[in-house]
């Protein structure tokens, strides 16, 4: 099941979840307690019933000082009303306009990042464009200095990488984060109080600015929510662009479609996203005793929702092993739905749409090396490479 692409542990989780759309579309994990969720309807059910399944998880993560406060402004991890709140302001700052009009700016540094491989045949697509494209992109948005690229690489390995991102749920887990925690706090609210003081138009100062009802972020939130789009926003999309080539390696009629008609980017984009979903998991917790796939769910708890699985779901999409740029009425979960619905997804969009677009531009052809192994995130955080070698052949 999958494409050649596909690690073994991957594949097998692929194999078994199918079985348990089956036969038990709701099971409890029996090490960790979690009620897992893998059919696409009971899926959809918690994405979108925010009354009954909360996005504040609080209760599950160890109580620590240097977390809380670096969690102040995280709007994701919230329930009404404060989520809507504290989104409303973000979002003014943060608008589709403001995206669309970052779409030069994303083709220029696109354009520089692929100019420093001109007369390379081979890179790595990770380290090379895929990570620094979207750093690069928020960084200059934020007004940060693009210089400290590899300090916001280190920061998004320590926090979803290194330690593995169901660390946040063990003490253990969130001591070894803590100094990563600190570190980037510090950063970004000088940064934050530099804006204040100054008359430096960007991102930050449109987030001091926003206001609803006499309500205004305070420069907590407003590191918050920063280091959400910094952390998160980078390492989904750079997955997300590797991604994109994985699958485009392993279907090479897509590759001359899109060659053919660049104005099908969009549609692949939508269909990587639910075939290879650079998330695994979306978390919720159980507000009330709740039935869910014939299983009774006591309030209180944990409930994960396996994207890998409600995206392979045969009563949601026909033919869901097969990887179609055509395929239509694609609802996926890969960005969450309802209330929560990702802030970031147009931005990432836009970036991997421009990237593979300039890719295709660039590149008689394009392939994963033979020579150099795949590196892959661990699946139980991020579906996608850390390490993606590829071959190029200029135009």
């Amino acid at each position: 099941m999958g494409g050649p692409h596909v690690p073994d542990e991957v594949r097998d989780m692929l194999t078994s979840y199918r079985q348990m759309r089956r036969t038990e579309p709701v099971s409890q994990d029996k090490d960790t307690g979690r009620w897992q969720v893998f059919r696409y309807s009971d899926a959809m059910t918690v994405a979108t019933d925010a009354n009954t399944f909360s996005n504040d998880l609080s209760e599950f993560i160890p109580d620590h000082e240097d977390l809380n406060t670096f969690s102040k402004g995280n709007f994701q991890n919230m329930d009404q009303p404060r989520h809507r709140e504290l989104r409303g302001l973000v979002s003014q700052g943060f608008t589709p306009r403001f995206v669309a009009g970052m779409a030069p700016r994303i083709e220029a540094v696109t354009n520089e990042l692929l100019d420093a491989m001109r007369g390379r045949d081979h890179i790595d697509l990770v380290t090379d464009l895929a990570q620094p494209l979207p750093v690069t992109v928020i960084a200059e948005v934020m007004g940060l200095p693009v210089s400290d690229r590899a300090l916001f690489r280190k920061w998004a390995d320590a926090l979803l990488v290194d330690n593995g991102i169901d660390a946040i749920f063990s003490e253990q887990g969130v001591a070894a984060m803590a100094p990563a925690i600190r570190e980037m706090n510090a950063y970004l609210l000088n940064h934050v109080r530099q804006y204040r003081t100054s008359r430096r138009e960007g991102l930050i100062h449109d987030l001091i600015a926003a206001e609803t009802d006499g309500k205004k972020l305070d420069d907590q939130e407003i590191v918050g929510f920063l280091a959400l789009l910094l952390i998160a926003g980078h390492l989904t999309t750079s997955t997300l662009l590797g991604n994109a080539i994985l699958c485009l390696d392993e279907n090479p009629e897509a590759t001359r479609q899109l060659r053919a008609d660049p104005g099908l980017l969009p549609n692949m984009i939508e269909e990587v996203l639910r075939y290879r979903s650079p998330l695994f998991w979306l978390d919720r917790r159980a507000k009330e005793t709740v039935r869910l796939g014939g299983c009774e769910i006591p309030a209180g708890s944990q409930v994960s929702v396996a994207l890998v699985s409600v995206s392979r779901d045969e009563d949601e999409f026909k033919d869901p092993d097969t990887f179609d740029i055509h395929r239509t009425a694609n609802r996926h979960l890969a960005f969450g739905m309802g209330v929560h619905f990702c802030l970031g997804a147009p931005l990432a969009r836009l970036e991997v749409r421009i990237a593979l677009k300039a890719l295709l531009d660039r590149y008689r052809d394009f392939a994963v090396s033979v020579d150099e192994p795949i590196v892959y995130h661990d699946p139980r955080g991020f579906q996608g490479a850390k390490r993606l070698p590829l071959d190029l052949v200029a135009a």
